[in-house]
C-alpha cells in the first residue's frame, strides 16, 4: 500500500507556498519635495514583507510588499512618511517634507538626495510646496492628521479647549476668506495652508469665533 500522508504534506505545502506568495505585490512611487524635485538615494522599508529598496535618480522607486503593508520612509532632514498600501492601488506618489535649517541644508546635499542649486532655489521661491498635504486621502484625513487638537466627525469639525469641545457648536470654518458649510470638495492636492484658530486668535471672528476657526487657503488656479 502506498503511503499518502507525504503526498498529502507536500500539497499542503505547495498550497501554502502559493497563498503566500499570492499576497506579494510590486508597488511603484516617487518621491518628490516641493512638489518639484525628486528625491534620490532615499531607502524606502516595506515593514510586513521586510523588504527595501533606493529611489533612483528621478526619485522612483519599485518594492515587494505585502497586501496591506505599511512603507516607512525616514530620511534625514526630511519629516519621516508613514503610508499604509492600499489592495487597489499599486502605486504612490509622495511629497516629502524638507524641515528647513541650514544643517539640513547640509545634510539634503550631503546624502545625496537633492542638487544644491534645486533645493537653494526651492526654499527661496517655493515655500508655498514644502508640505505633504498630498501624502492624505481627503480634507478631513489632512486636518486630522495634522492638529492634534481637533476632533472630526460627520464632516463637522471641532477644535479642543474651545466652547465646541465641552458641547456644542462646531468650528466655523472660511476657505480663501469665505464662509462655508461644506468643505468635503476640497482635494489635499489643492490646499495652500491650514490654520486653526482658538481663544483670542479666534477673537477677531467675534462670536462666531466663540467655538473655533478653521482657515483653509487653496493654491490660484
Amino acid at each position: 500500500m502506498i503511503n499518502i500522508k507525504p503526498l498529502f504534506f507536500i500539497l499542503a505545502l505547495m498550497g501554502l507556498s502559493v497563498t503566500i506568495r499570492a499576497q506579494e505585490k510590486v508597488v511603484v512611487g516617487r518621491l518628490m519635495v516641493f512638489n518639484t524635485y525628486p528625491v534620490k538615494n532615499v531607502v524606502v522599508r516595506a515593514q510586513k514583507a521586510k523588504t527595501s529598496t533606493k529611489t533612483d535618480s528621478t526619485g522612483r522607486f519599485s518594492i515587494v510588499c505585502f497586501d496591506n503593508d505599511v512603507i516607512k520612509i525616514q530620511p534625514k532632514a526630511f519629516r519621516p512618511v508613514t503610508k499604509k498600501v492600499s489592495n487597489i492601488s499599486d502605486s504612490l506618489i509622495l511629497n516629502l517634507y524638507f524641515i528647513d535649517s541650514k544643517e539640513n541644508r547640509k545634510r539634503a546635499v550631503g546624502y545625496g538626495y537633492v542638487n544644491e542649486d534645486d533645493l537653494l532655489f526651492a526654499v527661496n521661491h517655493l515655500e508655498d510646496e514644502n508640505n505633504d498635504f498630498c501624502n492624505y486621502s481627503n480634507i478631513f484625513d489632512l486636518i486630522r492628521g495634522r492638529f492634534s487638537g481637533v476632533i472630526v466627525a460627520g464632516g463637522k469639525i471641532y477644535i479642543r479647549g474651545s466652547g465646541s469641545f465641552s458641547g456644542q457648536t462646531q468650528a466655523v470654518i472660511f476657505v480663501n476668506g469665505m464662509e462655508t458649510q461644506s468643505i468635503d470638495w476640497i482635494s489635499p492636492y489643492e490646499v495652500k495652508s491650514v490654520d486653526i484658530l482658538k481663544d483670542v486668535e479666534a477673537a477677531i471672528y467675534g462670536s462666531r469665533g466663540g467655538n473655533g476657526v478653521v482657515l483653509i487657503e487653496t493654491k490660484k488656479k
